[in-house]
Parts: C-alpha cells; sequence; structure tokens
C-alpha cells in the first residue's frame, strides 16, 4: 500500500533510510533498505511536481520532497512461529548453515506468507540465528524467489551476517543457476542491463525501467536441445528477478515462468513434458564464498530436483549423450 510523506524541515540533510525509519513505525531500518534496494521507494524533489531522484539509502532528502512508498502489509514478531517443515542442510556450523532451498518455499513471512516459509523452518532447525535481518528476516542474507530452488546460506550470528553480506554486496560470492530456457542460446552470452522496478507492472521487474540498477548476467554454458536450450548462468549483481528478466529482455524467456513470457499454450508433441512445470525452470545449483570466521573458501553445490530432471529425461535429445 503506497503511502506519501512530505520531508519537514528537521529532517533536511538526513540520510533517506534513516528518514524513513523515523517517520514510518513499525519497520527497522534494514527493511527500509531493503524497500529501497527492491525499488519501492521514489523521491520526487521539491514536491509531487518534482524531478525524480537517483534513489539510495544515503540520499540525502531535502525540506519539501515528497517520499512515496510503496509499503508491504507489516506481519508481527508473534506471527512467525518455529514450524517442522522438511530443511535439507548441505553444511553447518557456529557461524552459518548452506541449505537446499525446496522450490514453492517463500523464503521470509510477508503479505499472504505468514507460514510455511524457510524462516519457519529455519526457527525450528536452528535456535542460533542472526538478527540483523530484522525479527521477521532472521539469518537470512540472501533470497531466492518462492519457485527458485537450490543453495542459500544463512547466517547464524551478526558477525557473520555483516560479513556475508559484505562479500554480497562486493561481488564476491560465486553465484551459479541452471535455467531452461526457450530457443537457442549460445555459451559465452553477456548480459549487461540495468533493471528496475517495472513502472506499469508493480509485481514485475524490467530492464527498461526509467530508475534501474547495474546487473549482470552471464551464459557459461549452454547445451541445445529441440526447441529449448539448458543453460547455466552466473550473476555477478543480485537483483531482484535478474535471471528471470534478462533471459526475458533477449527473447529466452525461462521456461515456465509465468510472470516474464515463459508460459506458452502450444507446446509441441515431443516437449510435452513440460506441460507438467508448475514453477520457472530455474535452480541456484553453486554458491562459493569465503568463511566470515576463518577465511576458508566455502562452496556448496545442490543437484536438480526431481521435479526438474524428470522434465529434462523426457526431451528429445537428452539422452543422446550424458550432457
Amino acid at each position: 500500500m503506497p503511502i506519501e510523506l512530505l520531508v519537514p524541515a528537521e529532517f533536511d540533510g538526513q540520510r533517506l533510510d534513516r528518514f524513513l525509519v523515523s517517520v514510518v513505525e513499525g519497520r527497522s531500518r534494514s527493511q527500509m533498505q531493503r524497500l529501497i534496494d527492491d525499488g519501492c521507494v521514489q523521491v520526487r524533489r521539491g514536491g509531487p511536481s518534482g524531478a525524480a531522484a537517483s534513489v539510495r539509502a544515503n540520499l540525502p532528502v531535502r525540506t519539501g520532497d515528497q517520499v512515496t512508498v510503496d509499503l508491504p502489509p507489516a506481519v508481527t514478531p508473534a506471527d512467525v512461529t518455529p514450524e517442522q517443515l522438511p530443511l535439507e542442510v548441505l553444511y553447518q556450523d557456529a557461524d552459518l548453515a548452506v541449505i537446499n532451498k525446496p522450490p514453492g518455499m517463500v523464503v521470509h513471512p510477508g503479505a499472504g506468507h505468514a507460514s510455511g516459509t524457510l524462516v519457519n523452518a529455519l526457527l525450528h532447525h536452528m535456535r542460533d540465528l542472526s538478527g540483523v535481518g530484522g525479527e521477521l528476516r532472521p539469518g537470512i542474507v540472501h533470497r531466492l524467489d518462492r519457485g527458485t530452488s537450490g543453495v542459500m546460506v544463512i547466517a547464524k550470528n551478526d558477525a557473520a551476517h555483516h560479513e556475508l553480506s559484505r562479500q554480497f554486496h562486493d561481488r564476491e560470492v560465486e553465484k551459479e543457476y541452471v535455467a531452461l530456457v526457450w530457443g537457442v542460446v549460445q555459451a559465452g552470452r553477456r548480459i549487461d542491463a540495468a533493471i528496475g522496478r517495472d513502472p506499469v507492472h508493480r509485481q514485475k521487474m524490467s530492464a527498461r525501467a526509467r530508475r534501474a540498477r547495474e546487473a549482470v548476467t552471464r551464459i557459461t554454458r549452454a547445451r541445445q536441445l529441440r526447441g529449448v536450450t539448458l543453460c547455466q548462468v552466473a550473476i555477478h549483481t543480485g537483483r531482484t528477478h535478474q535471471i528471470r528478466v534478462h533471459l526475458s529482455a533477449i527473447g529466452h524467456p525461462i521456461v515456465g515462468d509465468p510472470l516474464y513470457g515463459g508460459v506458452r499454450r502450444r507446446i509441441p508433441g515431443d516437449l510435452r513434458a513440460l506441460h507438467r512445470l508448475d514453477r520457472p525452470f530455474l535452480h541456484a545449483e553453486r554458491l562459493a564464498f569465503t568463511h566470515p570466521r576463518d577465511g576458508r573458501r566455502i562452496e556448496l553445490t545442490a543437484p536438480l530436483p526431481d521435479d526438474l530432471m524428470s522434465i529434462l529425461e523426457e526431451l528429445p535429445g537428452w539422452k543422446d549423450d550424458d550432457g
């Protein structure tokens, strides 16, 4: 629900994130920074008819600026309870855990998802999660979309959370995904296109947004099948929906992605297995980072889950060789 705020004189020159925390009740500074990063905050200099500013957390606001915040409904901490949900832990120590997120699971509570989230599962399986992410996101350093499966790292203390967040911010974390896309895509393709909130469809991101942030995606490996390509994808940035937006922008949307053009009603008979997809064919296969305490390089992988692998095995050309 959008709210509109006019900056009073006493906040002149203050950082945008600090201003928002001061005037919006019930939201932490980290939550406000996430909203800013996700393109949910707009600033117009001098009022509603003023020029749009380039929004960032440390932007100094000025007296009379209009700040518009697309604020999702809050979920109270009392609603976030531990739940005994299945959770595959790939690695765990006193500082962090690496898990294999199942498809269909929302990462943290929010509007329409007060339970059944990864946070609910984490609260059951782990008692020592970092509080930096806020009461609704304990331990959460980064996110995967609801329909995306795969590797995620969780922080167990505040020091680990800060250091892992820094590594993500400074692009020191290696992130590789597997995606099945429509059409023929060649390995070596680089997509360098800024991403921002779609001005018309607020649930979508766009590579043509007026206010956008740098984003880079690379196709590192590609296996052509009939009508589709299985790609290994590396991302250098971590924008919302980045891989989905970039692949759609070059005309090769991820198969099964309803938001970015990946669902087709008419599919050739030899690709009929694709009708079984109930989510985008996207999996976070590999994550590599530096351990926040001892400096070891940690690298974890998760194989394609059964729902995706079973579809691949029915596609023409898949069994011609071992890939």
